[in-house]
């Protein structure tokens, strides 16, 4: 799989070397570590698991060669944290051309480094990162008397390695699909524990329980479990609050699977049914969901998906008199954003938020067949709006993973139930 994705990124390099560091790891205090995540655009490459690491994608002159620096066998420490697989094991098991130990790096990244014109290097993300590469990039230029020709340029990994991670292929898509299935499991679950007087973090537990349970790495991203008008808060994290009766529940949670996301949001009535505010807000924001999804196809952008679910969601809050004045003035005024804030979706793959450029040449890019992005309306009515008060304290928001195909879409999410009479019914289990 790994050695498949970098011949995607060899096409795209041009007498240039492309370095890319493992995560680092990271400490929440003393010596206890957080749960250690590889860095994606690292894992992408490599398929490896382990810190203290860098890989190195050289093409010159039209030959290519993959380089893994690693950290040693080392039987002491791996006593206290587990096996490595050392530089011995690296090439066979990798199927990269050369394995060095991580603390030859800055003796070997000079020999990488020469006779190409560019470097692609993630610049800025760390510093101790930097400083090897730049460290390199001197020492290259301090032969060129000899006649060493040293890199010009350092660019990020935009037209590189991150428009191969755009483009999903069936190896992508395999556990993105299983992370889906988790996800959409463990929401239909949640919908059918969930009652009145129970914690927002007792729902949050049954995600999180059914997601391991299920083989998941982890969560895609912190779980938004929000009653009542934390449903409004856009990035609540609190999920500490005792859930009311005749309130909705909003849930923006996924797993990850094989290193890729999934990113599930739906919003359901704590008692099983909707009140008639709800309903009506909630029919708004499918309704504008729906249509943006059909609008997901080659050649549509982010731009004109947003765009249909703005004008749907403005409409309806017209229709119910949420808005005043005609649908052109409140789309120029823009005053929809007292209850429609976001942005409709992005793009989603190895992380939650994924890379990608969302303009190409200053435009909306034009989506292509293996691009995968969520589609994600809502409607938000906090305290300070000037509405009536039966409408305050609701917020929605319905969101699906969407596989761009060549005739349109797939829903990669579609088994999360949505409509009303649906939710209704999972609600009661």
């Amino acid at each position: 799989m790994s050695a498949s994705r970098r011949a995607r990124v060899f096409e795209r390099l041009d007498d240039a070397v492309l370095i890319v560091f493992a995560a680092p790891v990271t400490y929440r205090n003393n010596d206890v570590e957080h749960d250690y995540r590889q860095d994606s655009d690292f894992f992408y490459l490599t398929g490896f698991h382990e810190p203290d690491a860098s890989v190195v994608l050289r093409k010159v002159g039209g030959e290519t060669s993959t380089t893994l620096f690693l950290r040693p066998l080392d039987p002491e420490k791996e006593r206290w944290d587990g096996p490595r697989l050392g530089v011995e094991r690296a090439v066979t098991q990798l199927g990269v051309d050369e394995a060095f130990p991580m603390g030859e790096l800055s003796q070997q990244l000079p020999k990488l480094l020469e006779g190409a014109r560019k470097i692609h290097h993630a610049l800025g993300k760390q510093s101790t990162q930097d400083t090897e590469v730049l460290n390199a990039l001197k020492a290259v230029k301090r032969r060129a008397r000899l006649g060493s020709t040293a890199p010009h340029a350092i660019e990020g990994l935009d037209s590189t390695l991150h428009e191969c991670r755009l483009r999903k292929t069936e190896d992508d898509l395999e556990p993105m699909r299983r992370a889906a299935t988790i996800s959409s499991e463990a929401h239909v679950l949640a919908m059918a524990k969930a009652q009145p007087g129970m914690f927002e973090y007792e729902v949050e537990a049954e995600l999180l329980a059914h997601f391991r349970r299920c083989g998941s790495d982890r969560v895609a991203y912190g779980s938004i479990v929000g009653s009542g008008e934390n449903a409004t808060v856009l990035h609540y994290r609190g999920n500490n609050r005792q859930m009311q009766a005749g309130e909705l529940l909003l849930i923006d949670a996924g797993c990850e699977f094989g290193h890729h996301a999934s990113d599930i949001t739906r919003t359901f009535p704590v008692s099983g049914t909707f009140t008639g505010e709800q309903r009506a807000l909630y029919e708004i924001v499918l309704e504008a969901q729906k249509q943006s999804i059909q609008a997901t196809k080659p050649g549509a952008t982010a731009e004109v998906i947003h765009d249909t679910s703005v004008r749907v969601i403005t409409q309806g809050l017209l229709d119910l008199g949420l808005l005043t004045g005609t649908l052109d003035q409140a789309l120029e005024q823009k005053t929809y954003r007292n209850f429609y804030m976001h942005r409709t979706g992005h793009w989603i793959g190895m992380d939650v938020h994924d890379v990608g450029d969302y303009t190409v040449d200053g435009a909306p890019r034009p989506l292509e067949p293996g691009f995968v992005l969520t589609v994600e309306p809502g409607i938000y009515v906090t305290e300070q709006v000037n509405v009536d008060a039966r409408w305050k304290g609701i917020g929605i928001r319905i969101e699906d993973d969407i596989l761009v195909t060549p005739t349109g879409f797939e829903n990669l999410t579609a088994a999360t139930p949505k409509e009303i009479t649906d939710i209704e019914a999972a609600c009661r289990g």
